[in-house]
């Protein structure tokens, strides 16, 4: 049932929530995917092979074609699962009354930079190493990702917009624009410290992000 006031995203979020427990289809179906993440992010969608996928948990080569359709329906499928756990944590970070919309955004960057050493500068964003690799070489790829990322810059324009109402954001852009300059340059700088093995992109962003363009 769709509470007053709950976004589509939400609602999504609690039907699945909902759902029933797991099968054990669901379940093995679940663990491709996730392995599949992790292969994905690590190798990218051309340099993945399905049989590492299915060695690494186990499963036999002919369960793959139960659950999927092709390497890019496969590709299709992770990418929705990586947006619904992403997601998940996004709106938990960005909507946290326990913190103001300007904290809660410097508060999603200093995560990110986290994971981004714990992981020595390797594998960053999977959405955002898809859409480099993919967008020339696959349609339906393509349409996917750029609509996670829509969803994502909706979210954050959201904030954005809460904090500009609250007087602690700019208003020279709207929202939308302080959005996608949001989502664009932290990919960017993600991108950017992968290739250089320091953090240092992901600092400059952060320094002239929050205390230049967004600071009234």
């Amino acid at each position: 049932m769709r509470t007053k006031g709950m976004s589509q995203i939400e609602v999504e979020l609690q039907t699945e929530n909902m759902s029933p427990k797991a099968s054990t289809k669901q379940d093995t179906k679940t663990a491709l995917l996730e392995t599949g993440t992790d292969v994905m992010i690590e190798k990218g969608y051309t340099n993945t092979g399905i049989q590492e996928v299915l060695s690494r948990i186990g499963v036999p080569k002919g369960s793959f074609y139960h659950y999927f359709d092709s390497k890019e329906d496969f590709a299709l499928q992770i990418i929705a699962h990586c947006d619904q756990s992403y997601t998940a944590n996004l709106l938990r970070t960005l909507r946290n009354t326990d913190a103001t919309p300007i904290e809660r955004l410097r508060n999603y960057c200093e995560a990110g930079k986290e994971r981004l050493v714990s992981n020595e500068c390797r594998k960053g964003c999977l959405i955002g190493n898809l859409s480099q690799e993919m967008a020339d070489q696959s349609e339906s790829l393509r349409t996917a990702l750029s609509h996670v990322m829509g969803k994502w810059r909706d979210l954050f324009a959201s904030c954005i917009e809460e904090g500009q109402n609250r007087g602690e954001i700019k208003k020279s852009f709207s929202p939308h624009q302080m959005a996608e300059l949001f989502l664009s340059g932290w990919e960017g700088a993600i991108m950017r410290s992968k290739t250089t093995k320091c953090v240092e992109p992901l600092d400059t962003f952060i320094a002239l992000m929050f205390n230049d363009i967004l600071k009234v």
